[in-house]
């Protein structure tokens, strides 16, 4: 029986996957299709001089671009079947090695940022809980409500104008030194351009965690089990680390690990202010170059990982609530 829920919980996971995909595929396709971006321009370049008519209507041929949307879209499915992302357009490679690549600078800056927001977010949580109704219960659940209300991309233009214009601490954007080959960046040279774009990213996801960490770890220290051990002398970090750390930290893990789709949206706008060079340049550039096959290709991708965050964080509370795993099946 356990078996047979297992099974089940799988395919059911797997169609909502499937479906949530070709949802996602066909959306992004008919939007993009409605711009008013010209792929074959965004192609060739700005210098549409250089190329004649027939030109123009051959490299629409070859891409494909001349056929009806309908048969465009079913052209790209078939290919996907067959385990091909395509050719990007305006990099002139393969979509699948394109986003391997960049994806590998776009995971290092999330995962610093996803530790970052989630070990602040947590002690910020566990301070306030702690205090509640003091001075500094009040100046946490004001910054962190503040926090919460700020836009990532105005936060990491504030960081970028204050800490790389004014000051100098920082480089002012990209992942390494202009001009220089990747096999000669320092990993000093590395996390200074990391720094700005994974501290824009972390703060803003600091709020959910320590929010919810603060509730949660109030009502565990005004359950009753926790009131008899206060009548038992238990005070202060003795009770925290008693009855309170293993309560409160696995339901923030899980919050945590369901912020994945807000940490992507995040990282797509802290690339753009720093033209850092991960997924979230590429699919800006690919929406405004008309690139389908990149674009397409990226939020495939970009699905799949936010849902993996997404079914994480379901088995995790089904793992930490017995109620939530029976009423699953």
């Amino acid at each position: 029986m356990r078996l047979k829920s297992i099974v089940l919980y799988t395919v059911k996971k797997a169609v909502k996957l499937l479906t949530l995909l070709v949802a996602v595929s066909i959306l992004s396709f008919t939007l993009l299709s409605l711009s008013p971006i010209d792929p074959v321009q965004s192609y060739i370049g700005a210098d549409m001089t250089r190329v004649s008519p027939e030109q123009r209507e051959n490299i629409a041929e070859y891409w494909g671009l001349n056929e009806s949307k309908v048969n465009q879209y079913l052209n790209w499915g078939k290919t996907i079947l067959q385990g091909d992302l395509g050719t990007s357009l305006i990099y002139r490679s393969d979509v699948a090695s394109e986003i391997g690549e960049r994806f590998l600078a776009s995971l290092l800056l999330m995962m610093v940022a996803w530790i970052l927001s989630g070990g602040i977010g947590f002690l910020l949580g566990v301070v306030s809980g702690m205090n509640e109704g003091s001075w500094l219960d009040r100046i946490i659940k004001g910054y962190c409500f503040i926090l919460a209300s700020t836009p990532a991309f105005w936060m990491g233009l504030l960081f970028l104008m204050v800490l790389a214009v004014w000051f100098g601490w920082f480089p002012v954007g990209l992942g390494s030194p202009a001009g220089v080959l990747a096999a000669d960046v320092s990993l000093a040279d590395r996390v200074r351009h990391l720094f700005l774009p994974a501290l824009t990213l972390s703060i803003v996801g600091v709020a959910n965690v320590a929010l919810h960490t603060r509730e949660k770890l109030i009502d565990v220290l005004q359950s009753e089990y926790v009131r008899f051990a206060k009548a038992r002398g238990e005070r202060g970090l003795t009770l925290l680390k008693r009855h309170g750390l293993r309560n409160i930290s696995l339901p923030a893990i899980s919050l945590h690990f369901a912020s994945f789709g807000e940490l992507f949206g995040g990282a797509v706008l802290a690339e753009q202010v720093f033209s850092y060079p991960g997924l979230g340049q590429a699919i800006v550039n690919a929406g405004l170059g008309g690139d389908v096959p990149l674009l397409l290709g990226i939020v495939l991708f970009s699905t799949i990982f936010v849902f993996t965050g997404n079914l994480l964080a379901d088995i995790l509370y089904k793992v930490i609530d017995p109620r939530i795993r029976r009423e699953g099946g």
